[in-house]
């Protein structure tokens, strides 16, 4: 994966988070990670559980 593929998905997080691009780019990686939390325990999802949820936050 590339730098720019890293970075568009790492955008897209912070934009969830209503980082502004000025907060992003101001951001180290470890900041980003503290603000998402601590990783989960267990299984990941999935991909059909990823996408209801996506839906359910759509409205």
């Amino acid at each position: 994966m590339s730098f720019s593929d890293c970075a568009r998905r790492a955008a897209g997080l912070a934009a969830r988070l209503g980082w502004r691009p000025d907060d992003f780019w101001a951001a180290t990686p470890a900041d980003l990670l503290n603000a998402l939390g601590p990783a989960p325990e267990g299984e990941a999802l999935g991909a059909a559980e990823l996408r209801q949820l996506m839906e359910r936050d759509d409205g």
